[in-house]
């Protein structure tokens, strides 16, 4: 606060004394001004780190004062002090961004706690969050060892991305190395749970038994809706692979539009990779179901030909077992040509009973990362991805379709297949050359890696995880935390290639726990 330097427009500005002599008693330097002429003279030559302004005087008014100051330097803040308590003056302060709004007669301590706000308040806050989350990391750690089933580390998994964010906020990032050390240890608890439970929870129906999984999600969260019949129709959008921080960075953004009435988090069924989860969730079926009942759509992995393609024949299939007698439609968003096609199909879609749409970008998003070293440089980490994806959000032709849905009386559920993981240590192995190429799973025949650190999850009968096999000796692998697959040959060229880049496939809390969120329009 000491050597702040605070301007000062008042008409009456020799009243005000005894406030000036209390702020500059404070450390700060306060110039007196009188008039508006004057202030916008003085602020083109000389800078200034707050300015108060009165809103009522002769000439030119505090307003169009206001307005030349945000012209000139739109930074600066601004304080108005006003009598008048009259609507339409407050709204024209507001919106020509005042920093903050004082009503007359104003005490010295009223204008010191202003001061305080502007010049201090960051790094109160930054203090506030850095010891909030050091008296939090106690609690979290113990939740590692006294959470029990997969509900306890879906609300772990919400409180450490609440905390990156948080701290992402601040200019003091001295507490972020222990929050990554903190998930890291998250991870690799949670990686344990999985493995231990994975086999049971595909084999059970009884879901106090278990978690939501991909097949459950369009049973269990959208038909409800439909049948409910409160609303004119239903939009079921999914965002292939957003993570739960991701959507947490586009919640501010859609919440303008939408009311959030819930938010849960599901788990992904392995492999977390779009083959198998996408399918699984229009199917309503685990993999080794869907290539049983449909195999002339099922493709596995080794099998040339697009493996997403069939995905409007299960939800069609899907509606009639559960013997709804719905209109529907299925769209899927690659380009945005594809986009701007369903904004200005909408009102046509409005008809249905049920409508799905499918957006690809930040599944392509996060192959373009793993290609391309302007991506990269782009989104270098997890709070940079993040920022990229809101920027696609925030301009992109989903959005666009959002705003309309909010004046629609429509329900709109928005999810996604799973999430990617950031991959940072190598594992090696060796298949033969029917072997995968994704590199957080493997299917395939022999296969050799070096497990001593128990970084990687096996299923050498993929029939008991109700996934289909490509020969009679096939098994998956998967590579659990950040750890990710390289093959010894020109072993240090991929390992340096892949490194850092966003991956899906395995088994992670950022790939497998995902968000579910239901909406409706703001005022309906």
């Amino acid at each position: 606060m000491a050597n702040t330097r605070i301007m000062w427009v008042d008409d009456e500005i020799d009243h005000l004394k005894a406030h000036i002599k209390f702020l500059k008693e404070k450390g700060m330097e306060v110039t007196p001004v009188s008039n508006g002429g004057d202030a916008l003279s003085l602020i083109k030559k000389e800078p200034f780190d707050i300015v108060f302004l009165d809103e009522n005087m002769p000439g030119m008014g505090g307003l169009q004062i206001l307005s030349e100051i945000k012209q000139l330097f739109p930074q600066i803040p601004v304080i108005m002090i006003t009598k008048s308590e009259e609507e339409h003056i407050m709204e024209s302060a507001i919106g020509s961004k005042i920093t903050d709004y004082l009503i007359k007669p104003v005490k010295p301590t009223q204008i010191l706690l202003a001061c305080k706000k502007i010049m201090e308040g960051k790094e109160l806050v930054n203090q506030k969050t850095n010891l909030s989350y050091q008296q939090d990391f106690r609690n979290i750690t113990m939740q590692f060892f006294d959470a029990n089933n997969h509900e306890d580390w879906m609300e772990i998994h919400k409180k450490l991305v609440f905390w990156e964010l948080e701290i992402e906020k601040n200019k003091d990032k001295s507490m972020l190395e222990v929050l990554l050390t903190q998930q890291q240890e998250a991870n690799s608890n949670f990686c344990r749970m999985v493995s231990r439970n994975y086999m049971d929870w595909v084999n059970t129906k009884d879901l106090k038994k278990r978690p939501l999984l991909s097949p459950d999600v369009i049973p269990q969260k959208v038909f409800p809706s439909i049948q409910e019949k409160k609303y004119d129709s239903v939009f079921f959008i999914l965002l292939d692979c957003l993570r739960y921080d991701q959507w947490k960075v586009f919640e501010p953004v859609i919440s303008e539009y939408f009311q959030i009435e819930s938010e849960t988090l599901y788990y992904s069924i392995l492999p977390t990779a779009t083959h198998y989860c996408r399918n699984s969730i229009f199917a309503g079926l685990h993999p080794l179901e869907i290539s049983t009942r449909f195999p002339k759509y099922w493709l596995n992995d080794e099998e040339e030909g697009g493996k997403n393609l069939h995905e409007a024949d299960f939800l069609q299939d899907l509606i009639v077992r559960n013997r709804l007698n719905i209109t529907h439609s299925y769209h899927k968003v690659i380009t945005n040509e594809d986009g701007k096609a369903i904004s200005e199909n909408l009102n046509n879609l409005l008809r249905n009973d049920f409508n799905v749409i499918v957006y690809n970008f930040i599944d392509l998003l996060s192959h373009s990362r793993t290609e391309s070293n302007i991506i990269r440089e782009l989104a270098p980490n997890e709070a940079a991805y993040r920022s990229l994806s809101r920027s696609w959000l925030e301009f992109s032709p989903f959005l666009s379709v959002l705003k309309k849905l909010s004046e629609k009386n429509v329900k709109v559920i928005i999810s996604t297949d799973h999430g990617t993981v950031r991959v940072k240590r190598p594992v090696k192995i060796i298949g033969d050359r029917n072997t995968t190429t994704n590199l957080r799973y493997k299917q395939g025949k022999s296969l050799s890696y070096d497990d001593d650190l128990k970084t990687v999850f096996t299923i050498r009968k993929p029939e008991n995880a109700l996934l289909p096999k490509s020969h009679v000796s096939s098994t998956f692998v998967f590579t659990m935390e950040d750890y990710f697959f390289a093959y010894p040959n020109n072993y240090n060229y991929y390992v340096g290639y892949y490194k850092d880049t966003f991956q899906h496939g395995g088994i992670s809390i950022e790939e497998m726990t995902i968000p579910i969120i239901e909406m409706a329009p703001k005022g309906r």
